[in-house]
């Protein structure tokens, strides 16, 4: 370097600072930086003392430097004088343009732009971190992890369901590659409002032909498809399950949210059930935390003798304080995942939320990896889980038959 500066062809050459923009490139403190380090520096270019004017500084290396010299002693050698002055500050300027040009275009070539998922949630992200792990590692299974190879821009509703067209519209401008639809039906038919050009994986508990998201199971069509849990039509089977368990129940609650396309769904596939067993249907709206507290005051006053927990992603969110709820009133409650009765709940009957939410990152991987959703047929469960909490049927002062814990996957003591 010291003899570039002695021979007029570098002068005033400073280090780059980190944050300082260069040839469309940002220094920075990350791989770009390591690159740089020690190496490339910024200054003005001269030849035989005469700054080029008008010049703009660029990322220069030692080696290019080296190059250049060379190419420089070649020219004053092989030429007279007079020319060397005009011919060789062409050919410099040529030499110096091509190989400073290319090095940002060959930086950008070797980092490409990451893809960009976009996460449509209903919840808050808070409320959502075991099942977002579990998407994580569906992406992981299929290469791709974030921040290093895939980004994922997340937006949540926050549990107000009308925000989320605005937050599918807000992805679809962003551009991102695929769109993770994590808030159940309601994120699902927003994200399909938005766009029909960007891929869209779901995660829904009802038909999805029925909804309008696909042609068909098998052959989806368009740009949707996803994970179908199947719990619309598991209410039926849930309602078996709490009669087994309070055999003399006559009027059951309901627990869903109105807000929620399938919640009416689930209550209405109910009702000439229980009817057909002389039993009463309760149905509760719960949309919020305020909503929690005045539904379980409305059971208790209705002297509900069970309650049946729809699936929604409010629900869902709140196993903890729903679980709570049930106990502090000493209500029979089934829910629709293991999550509840881990957390203290009495039965659950329905495939694994956290299993469904691994399936989705492996069907927005495959997007990534240039499959077209038209292609992915909808996934539909193969298993259920059957899991009962016997420390909480104690508690209520129920007995569990010995057939129906010889059926459960999962017995807690």
């Amino acid at each position: 370097m010291a003899d570039l500066r002695k021979r007029g062809i570098v002068t005033k050459v400073r280090a780059l600072k980190t944050g300082e923009t260069v040839g469309g490139i940002p220094f920075t403190r990350g791989p770009l930086a390591h690159l740089l380090r020690n190496r490339f520096y910024i200054g003005e270019v001269s030849f035989k003392g005469e700054i080029l004017k008008g010049e703009q500084p660029a990322i220069v290396d030692r080696d290019l430097f080296a190059a250049v010299q060379a190419k420089l002693s070649e020219q004053v050698n092989g030429h007279k004088a007079h020319m060397a002055s005009y011919l060789g500050r062409r050919k410099f300027l040529a030499t110096l343009g091509v190989a400073v040009a290319a090095w940002p275009l060959a930086a950008r070539a070797q980092q490409p732009p990451m893809p960009v998922i976009g996460v449509l949630g209903g919840t808050s992200q808070a409320e959502w971190v075991p099942f977002l792990a579990a998407f994580n590692r569906g992406l992981k299974g299929v290469g791709y992890i974030e921040g290093e190879n895939v980004k994922i821009e997340y937006r949540w509703a926050d549990n107000q369901y009308d925000r989320l067209t605005t937050l599918a519209a807000d992805l679809v401008e962003r551009q991102v590659a695929v769109i993770a639809a994590l808030g159940g039906t309601p994120a699902a038919l927003a994200a399909k409002k938005a766009t029909a050009r960007i891929p869209i994986v779901f995660l829904i508990g009802r038909d999805p032909v029925e909804l309008g998201l696909v042609a068909s199971f098998n052959r989806p069509g368009g740009n949707v498809t996803g994970v179908n849990m199947l719990n619309v039509t598991l209410a039926e089977k849930r309602l078996e399950l709490v009669r087994e368990l309070v055999p003399k129940a006559a009027v059951i609650a309901v627990l869903f949210n109105r807000d929620n396309p399938n919640g009416q769904s689930y209550v209405s596939e109910l009702e000439p059930v229980a009817r057909a067993a002389a039993q009463r249907v309760l149905a509760l709206n719960a949309s919020n935390d305020h909503d929690l507290d005045a539904a379980f005051a409305t059971l208790v006053q209705n002297r509900a003798d069970a309650v049946v927990v729809a699936p929604d992603p409010f629900l869902d969110s709140k196993p903890d304080r729903v679980v709570a709820l049930a106990a502090r009133h000493a209500v029979p409650a089934i829910y629709q995942w293991r999550e509840f009765v881990v957390a203290g709940g009495l039965i659950s009957y329905g495939t694994s939320l956290t299993d469904a939410h691994r399936q989705q990152g492996v069907y927005v991987g495959g997007i990534l990896k240039g499959t077209k959703p038209a292609d992915l047929p909808v996934i539909q469960p193969t298993r259920f889980e059957l899991v009962i909490n016997l420390k909480t049927a104690r508690t209520l002062g129920l007995t569990v038959p010995l057939t129906l814990q010889a059926r459960a996957d999962e017995v807690i003591e």
